[in-house]
């Protein structure tokens, strides 16, 4: 049971305090509700381009790394389609210089001409190098139109295409920072060896005095139900034929994530899966075989991807995949089979508790789902679910018209 506190300050900032007296450290982890899905359609890469550019200087501090390393600090971000999440750990000591950085980056970026070509030149690198340049880097690119038509998932956190951020303006990235970069828009989670007088002092000096934004209310598109099997093929400069079978689930809010997120570790996690076992080991079609439960905040996707091994067509491996799901379409999950996923998941989510940096985030996402207290269910949830609800969500999940494949092949 990780014991925290949570208070909000009059901006709207909610903070959420973990105290840990096992480590020197302390993790600030600060989550912006904002992601790829929030983008206009036709200016897409704006909360990835942010993630670079909230690192390029803010209006008293010209170079954010630079202070952060000289107190012996260190931090990274990431931007997803649904969160944009920036975090680091400094020594306890040195606590007040990242409340000075964060705080300062909150309240208003540098945005001069200079730092939004540097950061616009990286992410356009970026997309060229891991995504068109690479191989299997553009499957995303190819597959997310084809499993979704209305809602704005249909893009990668990337963007749609690189003239949108080459053509992003200075106005447009302004008008993107008013709107999702305000207090009352983030989480702010303090993990570590520090008190929470402390932590609320700092709070109020540093971010209570920062406006409040704008309350985004989303109103996105819902994706219709998919009622046609989809398919894409293509042809690159790639070593194996691969395959993608993507299916339309629920979403990581909903109470059905549990059993859906048990099901693809029956099906792909370790040597003893269902799919390792019978496809990558015994009958040796694949070299690799994968399959995972995405954990968007809208429904998400359910992914099979495999690298089909030479000697086997498109069509063998394809058809053996969907026979190892027919099984769990018409037969129960045996119960020791159940309980051996569902013991790997608590033991991964206790071990998880190690780490403050892991704690940090966790409460993050926990509190903006609703409820920072989930972090405590989260186990009991998975212990919960039964072999009729796995069986429920392969039949539901595993249709034929529920299903986008990509075939991705190999050019002869």
């Amino acid at each position: 049971m990780l014991d925290f506190k949570k208070f909000t300050l009059g901006n709207g900032l909610r903070v959420i305090y973990h105290e840990d007296r096992s480590t020197p450290l302390v993790c600030m982890n600060i989550l912006y509700d904002v992601g790829a899905r929030d983008e206009d359609a036709s200016r897409t890469g704006f909360a990835h381009l942010f993630e670079h550019l909230m690192f390029g200087g803010s209006v008293n501090i010209p170079s954010y790394d630079e202070p952060l390393q000289r107190v012996g600090g260190e931090n990274n971000a990431f931007t997803s389609n649904d969160i944009t999440n920036y975090y680091l750990t400094v020594p306890t000591a040195n606590l007040e210089t990242a409340f000075w950085l964060e705080s300062d980056r909150m309240l208003s970026l540098a945005f001069s001409e200079k730092s939004l070509e540097v950061q616009r030149n990286v992410v356009i690198e970026e997309f060229k190098q891991r995504y068109l340049n690479q191989p299997y880097g553009d499957i995303w690119l190819l597959m997310r139109p084809v499993v979704y038509k209305k809602h704005p998932y249909l893009w990668d956190t990337i963007g749609k295409e690189i003239s949108h951020i080459a053509e992003a303006k200075m106005e447009d990235v302004k008008a993107f920072f008013r709107k999702f970069y305000s207090p009352n828009n983030a989480i702010m989670v303090l993990a570590g060896n520090v008190s929470l007088d402390e932590v609320k002092r700092l709070s109020e000096k540093w971010f209570g005095p920062i406006p409040k934004g704008t309350d985004n209310k989303r109103n996105l598109p819902v994706e219709p139900e998919q009622k046609e099997f989809r398919s894409l093929t293509v042809e690159r400069e790639v070593p194996f034929n691969s395959i993608y079978k993507t299916y339309h689930m629920c979403s990581r809010k909903d109470k059905e994530f549990y059993a859906v997120d048990l099901l693809s570790d029956i099906l792909s996690d370790g040597n003893s899966s269902r799919l390792y076992n019978e496809l990558v080991k015994n009958k040796k079609m694949f070299s690799e075989l994968n399959a995972y439960a995405d954990d968007s905040m809208d429904k998400g996707m359910f992914v099979i991807s495999g690298k089909v091994l030479d000697g086997f067509s498109m069509d063998a491996a394809e058809k053996a995949v969907e026979a190892e799901l027919d099984k769990l379409k018409n037969e129960k999950v045996q119960e020791k089979e159940l309980q051996k996923v569902q013991n790997k998941v608590e033991a991964t989510l206790e071990f998880s508790e190690m780490n403050i940096m892991n704690k940090a985030l966790n409460f993050a996402i926990a509190e903006l789902m609703g409820d920072a207290n989930q972090v405590n269910k989260e186990a009991e949830k998975y212990l919960a679910v039964n072999n009729n609800e796995v069986q429920t969500q392969a039949k539901q999940i595993f249709r034929r018209e529920n299903c986008s494949t990509l075939y991705y092949l190999a050019k002869k």
